[in-house]
């Protein structure tokens, strides 16, 4: 009987062990938010990063906190009313909206003085702040943002901007990934370093651009960076990127299935390596 006790004990804690559930909040901009809604992609994504993680890491739950076209500073500025729970694990990816929109990056000083939410770096700090709020022994990951092409809206053309080639308000998006990096850095986060990954850079993300050939005007398929300087008219020309050319994303800017896998499998890797 008493052996018998031992092992009903055993057992109990070995089931106990393993059905233990780990919650993890993404915080994110579109490229999370598309995880729910991929029919908004023209179902050219099956599924997105959060989903092909919990595939590979079962014990784990995920909640979407990707919202569409917002910045740092966005999540900053609404960080008490999103509804932001206690979790085991946090990640934050965010910083191409940023770029895009032109918000001043400020410098780490404006993270260790917590001087608000004029900054990208002040942003992050208050975000930071909320999560330990939340939970002190919760773990947080941090991503920085991918290299970008030309982005097209494959919902609306009109809705387009150029790729992380050039620089937006004398800023580069390679300056933001550095920001996640030296905020990495001072807290001890572990960072994943999606801008510098050699799979996802510039003449992968998309295998060409097609656009009118400006002597001939008929259609041609330009590979980067020969399509830099090809103009494109979203009120008469064909969307530029058909499903031949998807590789790492497909549209220039949100990742493919490709494009997530990678995402999805360095994630798996720091969450193994932190033994939640």
């Amino acid at each position: 009987m008493k052996k018998i006790l031992i092992l009903l004990t055993l057992a109990g804690l070995i089931f106990s062990f393993t059905t233990r559930k780990i919650t993890w909040v993404a915080i994110g901009d579109s490229i999370t938010y598309l995880n729910e809604h991929t029919n908004e992609t023209g179902n050219r994504i099956t599924k997105g990063y959060m989903t092909r993680v919990i595939e590979k890491l079962p014990g784990i739950n995920y909640i979407n906190q990707g919202h569409n076209g917002w910045t740092s500073g966005n999540i900053a500025d609404k960080i008490e009313s999103l509804g932001l729970v206690k979790a085991d694990v946090y990640s934050i990816f965010l910083g191409t909206n940023d770029w895009w929109q032109g918000r001043n990056i400020g410098t780490i000083s404006d993270y260790r003085n917590n001087t608000g939410n004029s900054t990208v770096y002040g942003s992050f700090r208050i975000i930071i702040n909320k999560l330990r709020l939340l939970n002190s022994r919760a773990k947080i990951i941090l991503i920085t943002p991918m290299q970008r092409a030309d982005f097209v809206c494959i919902s609306g053309m009109k809705n387009n901007a150029w790729g992380s080639y050039k620089e937006k308000n004398d800023q580069k998006l390679s300056d933001f990934a550095e920001l996640v990096k030296e905020i990495g850095q001072e807290e001890k986060l572990p960072v994943i370093d999606l801008y510098h990954e050699p799979s996802m850079n510039l003449p992968k993300l998309v295998k060409f651009k097609r656009l009118k050939d400006p002597q001939t005007g008929t259609y041609k398929n330009y590979p980067y960076p020969d399509y830099i300087d090809i103009p494109f008219n979203p009120e008469t020309d064909e969307y530029p990127y058909p499903s031949e050319a998807i590789d790492i994303t497909y549209d220039g800017l949100h990742p493919s299935d490709k494009g997530n896998e990678i995402t999805a499998n360095k994630i798996v890797t720091v969450m193994k390596a932190l033994k939640l």
